[in-house]
């Protein structure tokens, strides 16, 4: 039989059904989707679905892409701590969002989402490697049971790849959680307004939990919003550059009307990038490349992790007025002259 699997031409002896092809391929078919013919079975069915000559299948799986206590489970939104970042119907104890792409190795990877705190993790969703040996998977590392998959359509540049990418990795995960990136171009990789809002209103119909990435344009951030997103997460600044809340004028605007959690996404090099976000009074910071391209990245997880809570506490706090002149802090009655 010949089949087109992940792109390649190949011809397969015994494969009568899905769970024989992923057998004879030696793949795990609990840790990945797979497509036929552009329709996405459910895991359940590999056993009963025919495979006919012609077939075009892809298979996919999470890589890296974008210490965690029992007590940091995602729990639903009844939670009685007031001060969880709610996300629909979800609840996490971190406000830190971080990325699993650009490290080393996995165990570094591991030991950093320890120390960023953090229980709501992205992946990105990709073609399994079906001519490289099967050797550690991304999950070997992170403990679904502690931390929640977020799996994202980053390298989409249309609402058709963003959308048929989101219902694969819904497959290969464990919730309807997914984060929405639909790019303009791939020298700024800034998001695409027309295709982004045509996504978000498709996958809001099929009953995903959408968190999408846009630009800090308070008006297409309304109009996510009115489409039904969960989440709305205008960029810092553009995407791995690491130059910090380039304009936070704007995302206070984009507050102002705010009815969904607000998260900044993207851009943030370094701690104090995330205490100004948070300080700005959104609801989270999601980051990758700051943590996973420092020269210590377990040591920015820290940093990172502390910088979220001081800006989180700052915010709620109330900082005091600023004033053209200073003002003394112990009282003038008493002075000795």
């Amino acid at each position: 039989m010949k089949l087109r699997v992940n792109g390649e031409d190949r011809e397969i002896q015994d494969a009568a059904t899905i769970a024989a092809l992923l057998g004879e391929l030696r793949v795990d078919a609990r840790r990945v989707a797979v497509e036929v013919n552009l329709s996405v079975i459910p895991r359940g069915r590999f056993g009963e679905t025919p495979l006919r000559d012609g077939d075009q299948i892809e298979i996919v799986q999470f890589v890296g892409g974008g210490a965690v206590e029992s007590s940091t489970l995602s729990r639903t939104a009844t939670d009685t701590n007031t001060d969880r970042l709610h996300v629909g119907k979800y609840s996490f104890r971190s406000r830190l969002i971080v990325g699993t792409g650009k490290y080393a190795t996995l165990p570094l990877m591991a030991e950093a989402l320890e120390a960023s705190g953090a229980d709501l993790v992205t992946v990105a969703v990709r073609r399994v490697n079906l001519n490289r040996g099967h050797g550690e998977s991304l999950l070997d590392y992170i403990d679904t049971k502690k931390i929640t998959l977020l799996p994202n359509t980053a390298g989409c540049y249309t609402a058709d790849e963003a959308v048929r990418t989101a219902h694969l990795g819904r497959e290969a995960g464990f919730s309807d959680l997914v984060k929405l990136e639909v790019l303009g171009d791939p020298r700024t990789l800034l998001p695409d307004p027309v295709e982004t809002l045509d996504a978000t209103k498709r996958l809001v119909k099929d009953g995903f939990t959408v968190l999408v990435y846009t630009s800090d344009d308070p008006i297409i951030a309304r109009r996510l919003q009115d489409a039904g997103a969960t989440s709305v997460m205008p960029a810092g600044s553009p995407i791995g550059s690491g130059q910090g809340i380039l304009n936070p004028s704007a995302i206070r605007i984009i507050l102002e009307s705010a009815t969904v959690p607000i998260i900044v996404d993207a851009g943030v090099g370094t701690a104090s990038d995330v205490t100004i976000a948070m300080e700005l009074g959104v609801e989270g910071v999601l980051l990758n490349t700051g943590i996973a391209s420092a020269q210590d990245p377990v040591r920015m997880a820290h940093a990172m992790r502390h910088a979220c809570e001081a800006g989180r506490l700052a915010f709620l706090s109330g900082r005091i007025p600023r004033k053209l002149y200073a003002q003394a802090s112990s009282p003038i009655e008493g002075v000795v002259r």
